[in-house]
């Protein structure tokens, strides 16, 4: 796939933002999350555009090629920053374009879901996955709850100290970093003690191979992980900037896609909150949630086939219904 696709680069807010495209037609934006870039979509961007669509997925701040990002400064990786670079982009590629359909996952599908809360007239529809919308909750404040529930040695309290986390990566060598996160497939939480490092491992999933993890860790070892883990660093600015969406509701089209095993799902109260309608009155548009048995977090890697499908039907199936009521206006 990679000779067939296009890599370019526009300015968008001030940074320099890479994405690769392939195809012709309706534009799907693709939106990638961690441990990743672009090119986490290879197997979705292919297929969608033998569909006849224009796939594009860019690299966000902080990560792949897109350059220009003020790592150092961790309030500039907010949700704001994010949904303006994609906004902007979108602006730069695609003016002729109202609307564009989006695919969003883990990090991914936080901006996505950010993308449709303030800007819900750039999106057709969204299929979202692993990640479900987290409303804002005024009483409470992301870093500390999570803190509260999971402890110090939790994943996303671990990322909070610049420079800390980076260390402990460099020591146990970028490929195996990447490895055991891409691998990760298990329901419980994420926990990094400090001083424990991740055991490298030749055992890699049928669905990810050392090409494709050697492919990652050249990205990685040219970018470190910085950018990527300044968004973790943001989510409680992310909080306070928000104040003004308390209670909104998403008003888009969206279809919901989980692995059974993956973390999100299984975390406290997902479930009831996915199945007994909390998200459905949140998401009034809501068209289907699909779990996937046996299947873990990095569910467009490990499940392609199914996960193309799923994305190709639905944005079929918005289409014709868009252009059902445009006839019945006419």
């Amino acid at each position: 796939m990679e000779g067939q696709v296009e890599h370019k680069t526009v300015p968008v807010n001030g940074i320099n933002m890479h994405f690769a495209e392939i195809g012709q037609g309706p534009l799907v934006l693709f939106i990638h999350g961690f441990p990743e870039f672009w090119y986490s979509w290879r197997h979705q961007m292919s297929f969608m555009a033998k569909q006849g669509y224009r796939a594009v997925s860019p690299d966000l701040r902080g990560y792949g090629d897109t350059t220009g990002a003020p790592k150092d400064d961790p309030s500039k990786f907010t949700t704001l920053d994010i949904v303006g670079d994609l906004v902007e982009l979108l602006n730069k590629i695609a003016p002729q374009e109202e609307k564009v359909f989006v695919v969003g996952h883990d990090w991914g599908a936080v901006a996505s879901w950010a993308l449709c809360l303030y800007r819900p007239e750039k999106v057709k529809a969204f299929v979202c996955l692993s990640v479900a919308f987290n409303p804002r909750n005024p009483m409470k404040k992301p870093l500390e709850t999570l803190r509260a529930v999971y402890g110090d040695d939790y994943y996303v309290v671990r990322f909070q100290e610049p420079g800390v986390i980076e260390g402990e990566f460099e020591k146990m060598s970028v490929k195996n970093v990447l490895k055991y996160f891409l691998t990760y497939k298990t329901p419980d939480p994420i926990y990094l003690k400090k001083g424990k490092s991740f055991e490298d491992t030749n055992k890699l999933p049928c669905w990810l191979s050392e090409e494709e993890v050697d492919f990652y860790t050249t990205k990685y070892e040219e970018t470190g992980f910085t950018g990527a883990l300044n968004f973790y660093r943001a989510i409680d600015r992310n909080w306070e900037l928000t104040s003004a969406w308390t209670g909104a509701k998403i008003q888009v089209p969206v279809k919901f896609i989980v692995g059974d095993l993956d973390l999100t799902y299984n975390a406290p109260g997902a479930k009831d909150y996915l199945h007994k309608g909390a998200f459905k009155k949140l998401v009034p548009l809501l068209d289907e949630i699909v779990v996937l048995q046996g299947v873990g977090h990095f569910i467009h890697q490990e499940k392609p086939r199914e996960i193309n499908d799923h994305i190709y039907n639905f944005i079929s199936k918005i289409s014709s219904s868009n252009q059902s009521k445009t006839c019945a206006i006419l």
